[in-house]
This record gives structure tokens, C-alpha cells and sequence, in this order.
């Protein structure tokens, strides 16, 4: 591969596959590696749309965005990851740029496909980690689960609690209510 680009780097790759990619198909630099994410289908997206609905009835000073890039620390030197959602305070991200810092970014959000879960479950927690995002809430249909990680230290959150699908879940500050699952 690396002759058929004319010996690019990871992050030149990954602006040619960035740019090829069909309209809805999401490219992402993770730990290195890249991925061409489809898009999504429609329970998946049911799922974001509610737990972005919920977000927005407990405080509406908060942004929730998808299709947002985020640049979060991996083994290149950033990563880009494109979550199914993210919370942050409205107005964070108002700018021209593709790829944006994380600081501001209260919690990311994923929801596992088949094609994702892999990544969503372990890759993705580190990146979020070293990025110090608040909360990682990984909605993991496959297992039937929902996934609270907080606290970020280093390569991992310090506080990871599991709950069932269909269950009223706590998330911790800096959002701090009580998220019903019975939807999704």
C-alpha cells in the first residue's frame, strides 16, 4: 500500500482516503490505523437521535453534534475519530476547521456496529482517555450493555461501570443526570 501512495505517511494516507470517500462514509486515524466507517443504519441512528434528545432535555446550553471530527492523541501524532455523538457547550466548535481540539468536549458517545464494536471497545477508549474527555458512553448493542467511563487517567478511565440496555443509567458529572435506555 505504502508504494501505491508514493511512500506517505500514516497522516498523508489518511487525507488521500479522507478525501476519496464517499458522501456518509466516515475516515478515521486510530492508534495508527485507518478505518472507512459506512454509514450508519437506521436503529443505530435511532439510538443517537434519543440519547441526543435526552441531552438536550437536561440542559440546552449544551451542543450535541455528530459528524464532528475530533483530533485525539494515538500512536501518530493525533488521531482523528469521528464519534456517533458529542456534548459539549454549544458554540465549541464554531469554526472552519475539519479537525478539532477535544478539550471542550464534555462526553463522546459511540454506538457499536458490527463493523465498529471492535474499535469502540478498546482503541477508542484510550484515545478518549489521553484527550481527558470526561465521560465515554459506549452504547454496546451487541453485548446488550451500556458502558459509563469516567474519570480520565492516562491510557484509561479510572471509574468504567456497566449497565443493561433498557435501564436507567446514571452519567456523572460534568452532565450529572439519569439517561433512560428503555428507548434505545
Amino acid at each position: 500500500m505504502r508504494e501505491y501512495l508514493g511512500g506517505a505517511n500514516v497522516e498523508q494516507a489518511f487525507e488521500v482516503f479522507s478525501a476519496a470517500a464517499p458522501e456518509g462514509w466516515r475516515v478515521e486515524l486510530v492508534e495508527g490505523e485507518i478505518y472507512v466507517v459506512p454509514p450508519a443504519n437506521g436503529e443505530h441512528e435511532e439510538i443517537v437521535s434519543e440519547l441526543s434528545g435526552q441531552v438536550r432535555d437536561h440542559d440546552k446550553g449544551l451542543g450535541r453534534y455528530t459528524g464532528i471530527g475530533l483530533n485525539v492523541p494515538g500512536a501518530s501524532e493525533t488521531g482523528h475519530v469521528v464519534p456517533d455523538l458529542v456534548v459539549a457547550p454549544k458554540g465549541s466548535f464554531d469554526d472552519e476547521e475539519e479537525w478539532h481540539d477535544s478539550a471542550p468536549v464534555l462526553m463522546v458517545a459511540e454506538v457499536t456496529s458490527s463493523s465498529t464494536a471492535a474499535r469502540d471497545r478498546d482503541k477508542k477508549i484510550r484515545g478518549y482517555a489521553r484527550a481527558g474527555i470526561p465521560v465515554y458512553l459506549l452504547i454496546d448493542r451487541e453485548e446488550g450493555e451500556v458502558l459509563v467511563h469516567s474519570e480520565p487517567s492516562g491510557d484509561d478511565y479510572a471509574t468504567s461501570l456497566k449497565h443493561k440496555l433498557g435501564l436507567t443509567v446514571p452519567l456523572p458529572a460534568p452532565l450529572g443526570f439519569e439517561l433512560d435506555t428503555a428507548e434505545f
